[in-house]
């Protein structure tokens, strides 16, 4: 019997049918002709290009009759539903899309330039959009149902995946896929308007100098894209280990360790945490370590690490202001069962980090630098000593809805500064050093 037979499909179609009811039956039978696992050695688009073909025979052989627009459609959106995620692979072959969001069949989100927008693909039924995290889910071993209605994965690609179902998701099965971000350039962020050539100078030196560096900022503020840029400073031939819960860093470097965390398998057991890949980095040699997302315990880790000769080490954590990230670290500190004194806690912070550097995700969507604030060593004993030595002062909101601006820069601290010239690297001309208390600065001072 023929599929057109089979299905029940009319042998001219009417103008305006819609075809996607054909996708199942079509995908079948396609996996009746081919083993994807045998295709499996075959490159991306080499593999796609034979399914192109083969069911482009069959159809042909056996299917309905269909205008070229509806044919290039269906064996599109057969082969989606084949290799990938289905209606969701357009979107992840956009370039401009860094993030998808499914709340239920009905409802598919994206964002562009830092702009959340709604596009028209749905999923069939509910039972597809479930069939399509089960897809994903499947590839990591994990699962999820009413028992494990949460689950964290990660494509092959890169992107990281989050999925939330009914009961504890009342719109239906929801999906939240982020991109893995580009790696850029601080000069590439520079003319994207992140940051300004002064600011680029200043963390460029903090870096090959060794300054510890704490990137701070909310959800979606480009933390992670910042920390890859200003990794890509850390000179050749140092030793680097990546701690991440999801591996997203690009380093160029020759010597990189990457270290993922795992969660617990369908039993509930062989998760790894961030802490523990923390704790074993330390006995790894680093010269750097870079932890992509501090947010526990390992906290405390992470500054031990960065106060006991691993100079150089980058992180990130989620906060407002420079102010904010150094409260969230001692409270993040203090979830660790080590018992430590407040004024230890706060010693301890101060010891370790050298450098704030805060992103804010503006109105119009762009991520931007707003402070970069050092950590003064003379505050110790009396709280946190925070100079702000870069910050951006944005102007009212125009009715374009652009946020605009300048760069403020202020003198460095004179440690730091000190600092600086020790490891052969120059203040930059906008910011200079701060006075000392007879109102010399430290290059007039020297000169006496």
């Amino acid at each position: 019997m023929s599929l057109r037979a089979r299905i029940g499909t009319p042998e001219v179609p009417d103008a305006g049918r819609e075809s996607g009811h054909l996708v199942p039956v079509y995908r079948a039978r396609l996996l009746e002709e081919i083993d994807l696992a045998e295709m499996s050695s075959l490159a991306a688009g080499e593999r796609r290009t034979r399914l192109e073909r083969v069911l482009g025979h069959i159809i042909s052989r056996e299917g309905p009759v269909l205008s070229t627009a509806e044919r290039d459609r269906l064996i599109r959106r057969v082969v989606d539903e084949a290799l990938g995620l289905g209606v969701l692979e357009p979107l992840l072959e956009d370039a401009t899309v860094t993030e998808i969001m499914v709340n239920g069949p009905d409802q598919v989100f994206v964002e562009r330039a830092g702009r959340v927008e709604a596009v028209p693909v749905r999923f069939a039924s509910a039972e597809q959009l479930m069939q399509t995290i089960e897809r994903i889910v499947s590839t990591v071993n994990r699962r999820v149902d009413e028992s494990h209605p949460m689950v964290d994965a990660r494509l092959p690609s890169g992107e990281r995946v989050n999925v939330i179902i009914p009961p504890l998701a009342l719109n239906g099965p929801t999906l939240t896929i982020r991109r893995f971000p580009r790696a850029y350039t601080l000069r590439e962020l520079m003319a994207l308007g992140t940051l300004d050539e002064q600011t680029l100078l200043l963390l460029s030196a903090l870096v090959r100098a060794k300054f510890n560096l704490v990137v701070s900022g909310p959800t979606g503020s480009g933390k992670t894209t910042l920390l890859n840029a200003l990794s890509g400073l850390i000179p050749e031939g140092e030793r680097i280990i990546t701690v991440e819960d999801a591996a997203e860093l690009q380093l160029q470097q020759t010597h990189v360790i990457r270290l993922e965390s795992r969660p617990s398998n369908v039993e509930g057991k062989g998760r790894i945490t961030i802490r523990d890949l923390v704790r074993n980095s330390l006995r790894m040699r680093p010269d750097r370590i870079i932890v992509g997302e501090v947010r526990g315990g390992e906290t405390l880790d992470m500054l031990q690490a960065m106060s006991t000769g691993h100079d150089g080490s980058l992180a990130t954590v989620h906060a407002n202001s420079a102010e904010d990230a150094l409260l969230r670290l001692r409270t993040l500190a203090s979830m660790s069962e080590v018992r430590i004194p407040y004024e230890a806690l706060r010693d301890q912070i101060d010891s370790a980090v050298d450098c704030i550097v805060q992103l804010t995700r503006a109105a119009d969507g762009a991520r931007r630098i707003t402070e970069v604030a050092l950590l003064d060593g003379a505050g110790q004993g009396n709280g946190h000593r925070l100079v702000t030595v870069c910050r951006f002062d944005a102007e009212p909101l125009g009715p374009d809805r652009v946020v605009r601006g300048r760069f403020t820069h202020l003198p460095l601290p004179e440690r730091a500064a000190q600092r600086l010239r020790l490891a052969n690297e120059a203040v930059p001309p906008a910011f200079g050093v701060a006075a000392y208390p007879d109102g010399l600065t430290i290059r007039e001072a020297r000169q006496r």
